[in-house]
């Protein structure tokens, strides 16, 4: 029982200096993935957000709604289709892409409240938050033709207006992010969320942007979990195929955040329960962190790397 206590006390002690390092700052975090699919992980990470706030950490979150669009489209008759994991999105799935994420939106905003947070629910429509325009998809065939394809009501970031999220965090509210955006025409647009909060993190230059999602983190060529990845080192491990499919995107998501001004990067596993505070609070972390460039340090073993990780509140 004694040892039980003790080491509770230690956690909270481990804690301490990341807090004191990451008072006032803003972290956006990227939420989806099984972690929105899961009452219980929903309210665990409800309780996070929460947390953070009270320790006076800034949190924005930013939330997608993919697999809830699938179902919701395939209710209505319609059919999913994919470019490069962009859905190709007609004016009937906009629609309805739309209803999802609103109701999303809402039952997180109440999720957070019932913890005690005070959230405010917006749109990238929202205050001019996130002015969009039509996404110009690129593909490149078996004989590597390039040809460009048209994905519909898809859009790209063309420039985030951070003054509502820096009012709402002035006044101690918790932003929640629907990847909506209009353009120039008053079009809606269907945004990525890494890609809304990676470009909402750049506007704000937060401290962290945080991407939950549904693996550990980035992997090495034997499948090993990476703690720390810096920006070169990830460009060469997708020319090289390594880092593949689903985390290319992410991965440089991360490090085009980097490139404007975020000052640390995160991918993390949103299955684990507290994922957020098990990677920002503790010295190893669950995740992988991508940094602009790492510190180099001589016949750096494994074990040494997640070392280092662990001085990545002071660095």
């Amino acid at each position: 029982m004694k040892e039980a206590v003790h080491n509770r006390a230690e956690v909270l002690i481990e804690a301490l200096p990341y807090i004191r390092r990451f008072r006032g700052k803003t972290f956006v975090i990227k939420y989806g993935g099984h972690a929105m699919q899961s009452e219980e992980l929903r309210e665990s990470f409800a309780q996070e957000v929460v947390l953070l706030d009270l320790v006076g950490i800034n949190p924005i979150i930013v939330h997608g709604g993919g697999p809830q669009i699938t179902e919701l489209i395939g209710k209505l008759g319609l059919k999913s289709r994919f470019v490069r994991g962009m859905r190709v999105t007609d004016p009937a799935t906009m629609e309805a892409a739309e209803m999802v994420l609103q109701r999303i939106n809402k039952d997180l905003v109440a999720t957070i409240s019932r913890q005690g947070g005070r959230a405010v629910g917006l749109s990238g429509k929202d205050g001019d938050l996130i002015r969009s325009r039509k996404m110009r998809m690129v593909v490149t065939d078996d004989n590597g033709k390039r040809s460009r394809v048209d994905i519909g009501l898809v859009g790209e970031v063309d420039r985030v207006n951070p003054e509502l999220l820096r009012t709402l965090e002035a006044n101690n509210f918790i932003p929640v992010i629907a990847p909506t955006g209009f353009g120039r025409d008053g079009q809606t647009y269907n945004i990525n969320a890494d890609v809304a909060a990676g470009e909402i993190a750049a506007a704000l230059k937060a401290e962290k942007l945080i991407l939950l999602s549904d693996v550990e983190g980035v992997k090495d060529k034997d499948g090993k979990l990476l703690p720390t990845l810096d920006a070169a080192e990830a460009r060469r491990l997708i020319a090289r195929g390594v880092i593949h499919e689903g985390m290319i995107p992410k991965v440089e998501c991360c490090v085009e955040a980097l490139n404007k001004g975020v000052a640390k990067t995160h991918i993390i596993d949103g299955r684990v329960k507290h994922a957020v505070l098990l990677e920002i609070f503790t010295r190893s972390g669950i995740g992988t962190e991508v940094v602009q460039r790492r510190a180099r340090v001589s016949a750096l073993t494994d074990t040494a790397r997640g070392a280092e990780r662990g001085g990545k509140a002071n660095s």
